[in-house]
């Protein structure tokens, strides 16, 4: 069993940055997040990327923006340049609810405490690193900065705003997942070149007064255009989901003011050696000492956990992985993984499970298209909406094999799944048997071995009309998964539970649309519990039909509810059940002239 020193972890103080014998500092990190030494979190994750460099890397966790800014102060000047992150979420997601009442806790802080961060820590603390050193550079990221990268709906303000570098002013912006953007950035700046000649690095973002258009240019429309017209709006997004989900992307410009916004291409997916030597670095897997006594919430729930794969080629329209991770599946090892699950066994609070073997979602490990050319050619940003990509080779044997030899660990007594899975993976029918084969045989494991009592799946919706607009699969699908879960269930005498979650007030739905999902969930006997309302956040398509009132991809107009009134009048038919709401979905459903629905709903 490991027993950690203070220096096993990054220094966070002068005193730790001393008890090394460092005299300068090459990078300091700033971020919005409490410091846990995790591949889960990204301030960890970069810290040891430089690191592994041979740098010399502090991090200054959640610093007090207020007063006298000491804590932008105690380390000093790095060497290269500072980095700032607001965190794991966007800041404004972490402090709001959706009918935007502020939170009362937060998961990523020592013992949930609210208050640790301002609201756009991306912005705020850059312009305080700006002003106590404004010659230093600063590089952004992180997913606030990522989804802000370019004109974007903002549902806290209830207004349009610029690529978030028009109000921080940082030297440069990283988007996505980090790791080979600021690695090259180093090696540039070692190499000698300036930071401020160091425009081409792929995936990064600028804003510069001059810019020389290169052939294949992507042009947006200016972000006054967009304030202008939400339909020029809708038309920019498109552009920038498609350039975001392809190999070969463009660069995108965009006018801001008397500036224009540079974004460069991302790069390719990671391979297999280079996202085995991001979760091989020499990671605590830890809160930082500091914390002792204390829980962070957001930690505790991924301790016993592993990311196995990046990427989701799912597309969901209320989802931001694929604009910040892309949809093509970058798989770790099954030497790398094995490795991490040997490392959490060595944990001293570790009783023999793993509580998720997942990604973004949880059954796309090693998938990708059968022919690369096809996939070099392809702008849909969904690899399985509307219909499952003829060119993709969705083998579940790879998993299942890591499933099992992970089980075959004698320190591990149980593996769980608690990452969503992709029931319509499973249950299509495949032109290869072989895959058919697979992904029934992954589909009873699962159910067999890997649930811990409750197994978690997202429908979304029940209507085929709302679930179009989410890019989700026809609920005819669900309804098959359960009968094979609940025939799984039946023939190895287990009992347990399927949770499915549900949204409310997505773009495209109606209140007639929600009277339906709550008789089709009724009829099989779900009393919804995992639900929430349609919130609103940066660079998805769900957020621009929101804001825009268009479908970018048809121009076609779209109904969203968007009062509170609209929101809690849909929200009410998940609860049917509840006597408290009886009264007030009558009424409901006779201003809808829909009373032909009373017996459905509530008959016996």
């Amino acid at each position: 069993m490991k027993t950690y020193r203070p220096e096993a972890w990054l220094p966070t103080t002068k005193k730790e940055v001393e008890a090394r014998g460092w005299d300068f500092i090459d990078v300091i990190l700033f971020s919005g997040d409490a410091y846990v030494d995790h591949p889960s979190f990204g301030a960890a994750v970069i810290g040891r990327t430089l690191e592994a460099m041979g740098l010399r890397v502090a991090i200054v966790p959640q610093p007090d923006w207020r007063g006298d800014y000491r804590d932008f102060k105690k380390l000093g000047v790095p060497r290269l340049f500072f980095g700032v992150s607001a965190g794991a979420m966007d800041s404004m997601i972490n402090h709001y609810t959706a009918n935007k009442r502020l939170r009362s806790d937060d998961a990523y802080t020592p013992d949930r405490r609210p208050g640790m961060r301002p609201d756009y820590p991306s912005i705020v603390y850059t312009k305080i690193l700006k002003t106590l050193y404004p010659d230093v550079p600063v590089v952004l990221g992180g997913i606030e900065a990522s989804m802000r990268r370019v004109t974007h709906y903002d549902y806290w303000q209830d207004k349009l705003l610029p690529g978030i570098l028009k109000e921080s002013p940082a030297d440069l912006l990283v988007y996505g997942m980090g790791e080979l953007p600021v690695k090259e950035l180093v090696r540039r700046l070692q190499q000698g070149t300036p930071f401020q000649a160091i425009r081409d690095i792929p995936q990064t973002v600028y804003l510069t007064d001059k810019v020389e258009p290169l052939p294949g240019d992507v042009t947006l429309f200016s972000h006054e255009e967009c304030l202008r017209d939400k339909r020029k709006q809708a038309m920019n997004f498109r552009h920038v989901e498609e350039e975001s989900n392809r190999v070969h992307a463009a660069r995108i410009l965009q006018r801001v003011g008397t500036h224009t916004l540079v974004v460069n291409p991302p790069y390719p997916p990671m391979t297999e050696a280079e996202i085995d030597a991001s979760f091989d670095l020499p990671y605590t897997r830890l809160p930082h000492p500091k914390y002792k006594g204390k829980t962070i919430p957001a930690f505790e729930m991924i301790k016993f956990s592993v990311n196995i794969h990046r990427g989701c080629f799912g597309g969901c329209a209320f989802c931001t992985i694929s604009a910040h991770q892309g949809k093509f599946i970058a798989s770790r090892s099954q030497t790398s993984i094995m490795k991490e699950v040997k490392a959490i066994t060595q944990m001293p609070d570790f009783k023999g499970y793993i509580s998720d073997l997942g990604g973004p979602s949880t059954n796309m490990y090693r998938m990708k298209g059968e022919n690369p050319e096809i996939c070099a050619r392809c702008k849909r940003p969904s690899c399985i909406s509307p219909v499952i990509c003829k060119n993709l080779h969705a083998d579940h044997a790879p998993l299942l094999q890591l499933y099992r030899e992970v089980d075959r660990l004698p320190e591990i007594k149980r593996s769980f799944i608690g990452s969503g899975v992709r029931y319509d993976l499973l249950l299509h029918r495949y032109a290869d048997e072989a895959l058919n084969r697979s992904a029934q045989a992954y589909a009873e494991e699962l159910i067999t071995h890997h649930v811990s009592g409750r197994l978690k799946v997202a429908p979304e919706h029940t209507e085929d009309g709302v679930l179009k607009m989410m890019r989700k699969p026809t609920f005819d699908l669900f309804e098959r998964f359960k009968k094979l879960f609940d025939r799984v269930n039946k023939q190895h005498g287990l009992n347990q539970q399927l949770i499915p979650y549900f949204i409310s007030s997505h773009p495209g739905c109606t209140e007639v649309d929600m009277v339906n999902l709550a008789i089709k969930t009724k009829k099989l006997h779900f009393h919804l519990e995992q639900v929430q309302d349609f919130t609103p956040t940066p660079m998805t398509l769900a957020t621009e039909m929101y804001y825009t009132g268009y479908n970018p991809y048809t121009m076609e107009k779209v109904y969203t509810a968007r009062t509170k009134e609209e929101k809690l009048a849909q929200r009410q038919f998940f609860f049917w059940y509840k006597p408290e709401y009886r009264t007030s979905i009558m009424r409901a459903l006779q201003k809808l002239k829909r009373k032909d629905l009373v017996p459905k709903l509530f008959g016996k």
